[in-house]
């Protein structure tokens, strides 16, 4: 079995990419709803939810964990691969990877949480890669909520509104391709591609669950099944989520107890 965990519903992006690529794998969901957004807490506070998650995944002994949220991979990943035995995998280092590839005018953006952009991880990688590239980013805080509320239409103008005002740097920097570093932002690609035409989104999930595909060993050792948990609100979840990967859910269960919150 294999565990995807987000602060709420973005890691669903990684997770249809990976049920794409791996159908014959089982898959466990879990999103920590109860405490969304993680991008406006401390690094502290980001840790000591991730390793109340990751010791919550443990349980069920996954062969392996994505950890489909850019800020958990961003402030908490060192500590967690030192922490838990088995393979965990992050957004951050494939979605560099593949925004380094991307680039032809060398003019990189990156767009997440505030916590992922003010630990600096993003930029740090991609100048290591490649320093000859030009880093830009910026918080896009609200585009967390506009993903949970769904409104995520190309043409929602509350979506456009915050959209224009996060990415116009972008614009009057030149850059020409843009992580999306927060699993959320996929979401509202839509939106994104209208401010920004012409730029290469980068899908951090959807990189991660590539490189995740990518490092299983042999055939695929389950059903296709697929589970979900989530530590609030399992009807509100339920009824974004099914639309998110544009199938039927199971219904989540409610993980966690109150007095871990």
């Amino acid at each position: 079995m294999i565990a995807v965990y987000d602060s709420g519903l973005g890691g669903l992006t990684a997770l249809r990419e990976a049920r794409r690529l791996l159908p014959g794998e089982d898959f466990m969901y879990f999103g920590d709803t109860a405490r969304i957004p993680y991008g406006t807490r401390s690094a502290e506070i980001i840790r000591a939810y991730a390793r109340q998650s990751l010791d919550f995944l443990a349980v069920f002994s996954p062969e392996a964990v994505l950890i489909a949220c850019g800020t958990v991979s961003s402030v908490a990943l060192p500590m967690l691969k030192e922490r838990y035995p088995f393979p965990l995998y992050g957004v951050l280092q494939p979605a560099v990877r593949a925004a380094c590839a991307a680039t032809r005018n060398r003019r990189v953006g990156v767009i997440g949480t505030q916590a992922t952009v003010s630990c600096g991880r993003f930029r740090a990688e991609l100048e290591e890669k490649r320093p000859d590239l030009s880093v830009f980013q910026a918080a896009c805080p609200l585009f967390v909520s506009l993903a949970e509320e769904g409104w995520t239409a190309p043409d929602d103008p509350v979506a456009s509104a915050a959209a224009r005002r996060y990415l116009d740097c972008f614009l009057q920097a030149g850059t020409d391709t843009l992580i999306l570093g927060c699993t959320h932002f996929p979401l509202l690609s839509g939106v994104i591609q209208r401010i920004l035409p012409g730029v290469t989104l980068i899908d951090s999930g959807a990189c991660a669950a590539r490189d995740l595909a990518a490092a299983l060993p042999g055939p695929a050792s389950g059903r296709g099944t697929l589970s979900c948990y989530v530590s609030d609100a399992p009807e509100h979840f339920a009824r974004l989520a099914e639309r998110f990967l544009n199938e039927p859910l199971p219904r989540p269960t409610l993980a966690l107890s109150r007095s871990a919150l």
